[in-house]
């Protein structure tokens, strides 16, 4: 694909030298995706920020912000993951956004909402990509890198976090922060266990198209869940994490917060969104917030359990 000049682009994308990473077209997403009806409201594209979440909450509180808005980042120099984790990487080397959401539903379901980005991502990223995603619970997207999935076998060195979610409550509702490696090479890569769709073989690195089916995932997602009132069964939320968890069949260690541990076989996710452990002494334990260690590679997959997933 040839890059469009920069003067077709959005005009805060500024300069840009860098031709296998041209800048998001935002004239283009929102043409595509800000339309009556969707549940995409603004789109607005930013060459830089500390974080997509703080700035779009700091909208939220002032009243500013509608649900459907979306905030894109170039670049994020404060990105934050789980448990205040930093999430840093070269300009226009990912997606880096946070959506405006206030659901209609009890708010004891809004726990689901970043296992609902979670599909939404890991589903739109394997169809758009053409590679096998999985969910390591509760919201981190895996990858396998091409280079080992055809060397020493399918173990879980094998797996690679590509993306995360970050879900804090904002104003009368929630932001939701996505961030997804794209095109980061294997000397960008900021730890050992971190991956790229690029390392793992996608057919495509184009971000626009990307975003775009990121956003109609979740927007699908996000209208089933809330036309079941939330019910993550009725609206087939919480089969398709399950079928997507590469974290539930494995014996994992939960680190918890505040301390301790516990450790057991990851079992089931539950009507709460909760990873169920069966311990070793025959105990059903839900951990609802903590680190989880995967400790074994998950079982082969059986007939139709494909490592992506169904939408």
């Amino acid at each position: 694909m040839t890059p469009q000049p920069p003067e077709n682009r959005d005009k805060d994308a500024g300069r840009w030298s860098d031709l296998g990473r041209p800048p998001l077209n935002g004239t283009a997403l929102r043409r595509a995706l800000v339309r009556p009806g969707s549940l995409w409201t603004s789109l607005d594209v930013v060459p830089a920020t500390g974080s997509t979440n703080t700035d779009l909450a700091e909208r939220a509180a002032r009243g500013e912000a509608a649900e459907g808005a979306v905030l894109v980042a170039e670049e994020q120099s404060a990105g934050r993951g789980r448990l205040d984790r930093a999430w840093s990487a070269p300009p226009r080397s990912g997606l880096f956004f946070s959506v405006y959401l206030t659901p209609r539903v009890p708010v004891e379901r809004w726990g689901w909402l970043p296992l609902l980005a979670g599909v939404a991502t890991a589903t739109a990223v394997s169809r758009a990509a053409g590679i096998d995603t999985a969910l390591k619970w509760p919201n981190d997207l895996l990858v396998t890198s091409a280079e080992e999935s055809g060397g020493s076998g399918t173990g879980e060195a094998a797996e690679r976090k590509a993306g995360g979610i970050l879900a804090e409550r904002a104003g009368e509702g929630v932001v939701v922060g996505i961030g997804l490696n794209v095109s980061l090479t294997a000397e960008e890569l900021p730890v050992p266990t971190a991956g790229s769709l690029a390392l793992a073989g996608a057919r495509t690195t184009d971000r626009d198209p990307l975003l775009r089916a990121v956003l109609r995932a979740l927007e699908h997602w996000y209208g089933e869940w809330q036309t079941a009132d939330g019910d993550p069964a009725a609206s087939r939320l919480q089969e398709a994490y399950a079928a997507g968890c590469a974290t539930l069949g494995r014996s994992v260690r939960a680190e918890l917060p505040g301390g301790g541990d516990l450790t057991g076989e990851a079992v089931a996710i539950d009507g709460d969104g909760r990873l169920v452990l069966a311990t070793a002494d025959g105990v059903q334990q839900p951990v609802g917030a903590g680190d989880i260690i995967h400790l074994r590679p998950a079982p082969p997959a059986g007939p139709g359990d494909g490592a992506g997933h169904e939408g």
